[in-house]
């Protein structure tokens, strides 16, 4: 003999209360998840919980809220990987630019040095193989124009180590660049291994 329990009014009125009470306060969660996402701020079950109006065991414990957290944070956390690494990728690229273009430099002044350092070891000889023949004012301006090519050689010189110096720098920031590249990687790899 089959009994089918009726439950009492107060029971059913007491269990639709409940429903009711439940379904506002996953509508009150929904639309806190909608206002995180459009404030673009983080997504956590604290955040929300306060956002909502709920408590925190309400977030775990009904299956669609959590369910509704978890995409959520899934969906924050794919859009702050995406915008992580276009920042990293404009970062790298630039700090590239940067060595490339002190690298670009490098080579200009190593060529500027040789072509001083001839232009000078040519004066020299000339001096040295007609001094005898020239006048003391042509002695004074070829003097002049060798003091002022070595004055332009120590200028390069310098220009050159300014310029080594700016390529070690370059260099290095871009190993730190790739090595907080590979962390943020890390990071983000971290959720998806953990789910």
């Amino acid at each position: 003999m089959n009994t089918v329990t009726v439950p009492e009014p107060r029971t059913a009125a007491a269990l639709a209360a409940r429903r009711r009470k439940t379904e506002a306060a996953l509508q009150r969660v929904h639309q806190a998840i909608a206002r995180l996402r459009r404030e673009k701020a983080q997504v956590s079950v604290a955040a929300l919980a306060r956002r909502a109006d709920v408590s925190r065991t309400f977030l775990y414990d009904n299956v669609e809220a959590r369910s509704a957290v978890a995409a959520a944070m899934t969906q924050a956390d794919e859009h702050q990987s995406r915008a992580l690494a276009g920042q990293d990728d404009e970062r790298e690229a630039t700090w590239r630019e940067r060595a490339l273009n002190a690298e670009d430099a490098l080579r200009a002044a190593h060529t500027e040095i040789f072509t001083q350092r001839t232009r000078i070891g040519e004066l020299l000889g000339q001096i040295d193989d007609l001094q005898a023949e020239w006048t003391e004012g042509a002695i004074q301006r070829i003097a002049t124009e060798n003091t002022t090519l070595k004055q332009r050689v120590r200028q390069l010189t310098t220009d050159n180590r300014t310029l080594d110096e700016r390529l070690k720098a370059a260099r290095s920031n871009l190993r730190f660049q790739d090595r907080r590249v590979a962390d943020l990687e890390a990071r983000i790899a971290e959720p998806v291994l953990k789910s």
